[in-house]
């Protein structure tokens, strides 16, 4: 997990001025700034206020606020090394794994700054959970992979045990394909299968908010669409903030969209109409295909 977090690290700390074959352009990074107009209409379930992360000397966010509404879908797009998985992490702390990482600004989740050193990190991971780009069960039978987390943090019966393995793989439209096999490994599962066991793993611990990293990027399109649908009933229960290099994906399934170049929040708001009007030429020129 974290030489694939360090993998994407390498990629957001190259940040370079826009210039190839599609549309040639080039951009002063530095008169760039994050957008102060970040407008939702419900109740943020966590906010970013004016957070920067450095890894090293390397700036990889740049004075980013953005208010995450409560049991909607919100995509982060942008061209690769951008900053969006980097931001992502920020939101359950997993890039304090990563020792040359120091950030400041504040994420207010349940009325307090996830950022003060008295947060309790395995609380927060628990609500708030991940799901990596790359499938990644344990090499154990569906049904531990699924009761793993939940035996960490709780001591339940048997019986509710199979009670919560059970409405987790339904949760996670994973059930039917696997009810009468749950004593086989999950990795002889197929890709979307895996991840989708990823996502039961992650909800049977009963968390408020779940974090996707480009979780389709793997998957065959039969796969992909089964993902999307189960993120539409998933915000029904959850809160889901989700990366993804698709712009078709985004519209598909994001209720908000924050778009993000170079290490900031050029312009956010809700998905329609960041991908029919947009307000920055930027994001228009990356909706467009006009480079990234």
């Amino acid at each position: 997990m974290v030489n694939e977090m360090n993998n994407q690290n390498e990629k957001e700390n190259n940040k370079n001025t826009v210039n190839n074959d599609k549309s040639s352009f080039d951009i002063d990074k530095d008169s760039i700034v994050s957008t102060s107009d970040l407008k939702i209409d419900g109740t943020p379930h966590i906010e970013v206020r004016g957070l920067n992360l450095r890894y090293g000397s390397a700036q990889a966010i740049y004075d980013v606020s953005v208010p995450i509404e409560k049991n909607s879908v919100t995509a982060f797009i942008g061209p690769s090394g951008c900053g969006k998985s980097t931001l992502l992490r920020c939101l359950n702390r997993m890039n304090d794994l990563i020792p040359i990482c120091n950030y400041d600004g504040q994420i207010i989740y349940d009325g307090e700054d996830i950022n003060q050193p008295s947060t309790d990190l395995v609380r927060l991971r628990r609500k708030i959970g991940m799901v990596f780009q790359k499938p990644n069960p344990f090499p154990k039978s569906i049904y531990d992979n699924v009761a793993y987390g939940v035996q960490l943090h709780y001591n339940p019966s048997r019986r509710k045990m199979n009670e919560i393995v059970e409405n987790s793989l339904i949760k996670s439209a994973l059930w039917g394909e696997v009810s009468d096999r749950l004593h086989e490994l999950g990795t002889s599962l197929s890709g979307g299968q895996q991840q989708r066991l990823c996502i039961a793993r992650t909800i049977s611990v009963e968390p408020d908010i779940i974090l996707m990293d480009e979780p389709c990027s793997a998957l065959d399109p039969i796969a992909t669409a089964k993902i999307e649908n189960l993120i539409l009933e998933l915000k029904e229960h959850f809160t889901v903030v989700i990366v993804t290099h698709s712009m078709s994906q985004a519209q598909r399934v994001s209720d908000y969209t924050a778009f993000m170049f170079l290490g900031r929040l050029i312009e956010f708001g809700k998905t329609k109409k960041i991908f029919d009007t947009p307000e920055k030429e930027l994001t228009e020129r990356y909706i467009t295909g006009r480079f990234g």
